[in-house]
């Protein structure tokens, strides 16, 4: 490939870039308006609550990903309620379990492209007080509250034997002012 070819193919990929960020804006507004006029009151992203429960045994990529279940997407207030009133509460899950609560268009995997080049923060919790702290991490990514929130790709609560693990994921754990905050 020559270098006036490369040149080119970046920037066809960067129009293309532009493009579907374009196209999501546009979505994310005709989706805010609808809301709007039904009386709702739209979130600024859409989001989806996932669950994991990891099995005994060899683990392979295929069976990880075949694990991971949507259990319900929203994008308003009033819808995040109606599913987190009827979510189990940590308390209750049997161990080894995750939730994922994800920005809608990233899945809570390593290889999706959001998260490729990202990285997480990772906070272990005795297990009775790890319901509060993802009740109040939960509010605060789906309320937007987060500084460097456009950077955040979800959370991940991990349940497990002897203690439980909140984890924020974000896109680009190379930026430092982000990771050193």
């Amino acid at each position: 490939m020559e270098i006036t070819d490369k040149k080119e193919s970046d920037i066809n990929n960067t129009q293309t870039v532009a493009d579907s960020v374009d196209n999501n804006n546009k979505d994310a507004e005709e989706r805010q308006a609808r809301e709007l006029k039904a009386n709702l009151h739209p979130l600024k992203n859409k989001f989806v609550f996932w669950y994991t429960r990891r099995t005994p045994g060899v683990r392979t990529q295929t069976s990880y990903e075949d694990n991971i279940k949507k259990i319900v997407d929203f994008s308003t207030v009033e819808g995040f309620w109606v599913c987190y009133c009827h979510l189990a509460r940590p308390s209750l899950l049997p161990s080894p379990t995750d939730l994922h609560l994800f920005k809608e268009g990233i899945r809570p995997l390593w290889e999706d492209s959001a998260n490729c080049n990202g990285g997480k923060w990772i906070i272990r919790f005795k297990k009775v007080v790890s319901g509060r702290f993802w009740e109040d991490l939960v509010l605060a990514l789906v309320g937007d509250q987060l500084d460097y929130g456009d950077n955040i790709c979800g959370a991940v609560l991990s349940i497990r034997f002897n203690e439980d693990i909140l984890s924020v994921w974000n896109r680009n754990a190379s930026d430092h002012q982000v990771c050193d905050y």
